[in-house]
């Protein structure tokens, strides 16, 4: 694969840098139990067929849409802190995507940055934790931003650099870098949550390989 023509290379956070998509998935449905099993696997649904949007989204859509009433001590301020301390606990002990260092190396000319539906702060909280953050000197930004927010900003600003390339796992992240000229995507098979991944990448011509170490090949 050739790398030398991208001047940014932007990644999406859990499934491509930190395998962490079942510790999202698994947060989601233990933080919203107390509404139900039943109630609970519908936001598990929900929430894997809308990988990469962010959870201030996902627990309107479930306050809104999935349940008629609130609960005592489970409204959505607590049901983001709730989730925050689930999900800080998991991503601080999950894999990290191997060859990352060795692709940092590789590709040294390039601006590296994360964009992420993950929390922002909380996922430069994480990074600092794992000695991750400096291999992005980009930057790391997620949610409340939107993706397509973040690339218009960065691109504005110049931080992102065309022609870029952006790593992501999910329709979403797909979708997102075709909103913007200059940035190319390619699909990471290996943590994704997309069930007919296979289907849908053919369909849409997508690259797809199965982790991020398989670049450097």
């Amino acid at each position: 694969m050739i790398l030398d023509k991208y001047k940014t290379i932007i990644f999406d956070c859990d499934g491509v840098v930190l395998d962490s998509n079942r510790v999202k998935t698994d947060a989601f449905y233990k933080t919203v139990l107390p509404y139900g099993e039943e109630s609970a696997k519908v936001f598990v649904d929900y929430h894997q067929s809308n990988g990469g949007v962010s959870r201030y989204e996902k627990f309107k859509y479930f306050l809104e849409e999935i349940v008629s009433q609130e609960l005592e001590g489970y409204r959505y301020d607590d049901l983001l802190g709730i989730y925050a301390s689930e999900v800080l606990a998991g991503m601080l002990k999950c894999q990290v995507a191997p060859g990352l260092k060795e692709l940092r190396e590789k590709t040294a000319h390039t601006n590296w940055l994360i964009a992420s539906g993950g929390d922002q702060k909380e996922l430069n909280k994480i990074f600092t934790n794992r000695e991750l953050l400096d291999l992005f000197d980009g930057g790391v930004f997620g949610s409340p931003d939107t993706k397509e927010f973040i690339f218009e900003r960065e691109l504005a600003s110049h931080n992102i650099r065309t022609p870029a390339l952006f790593l992501g796992d999910s329709k979403y992240d797909y979708l997102s870098a075709q909103t913007v000229e200059g940035i190319d995507f390619i699909f990471l098979s290996d943590w994704t949550e997309v069930c007919d991944w296979e289907k849908w990448a053919k369909e849409n011509k997508i690259s797809c390989i199965p982790r991020i170490g398989c670049i450097l090949n």
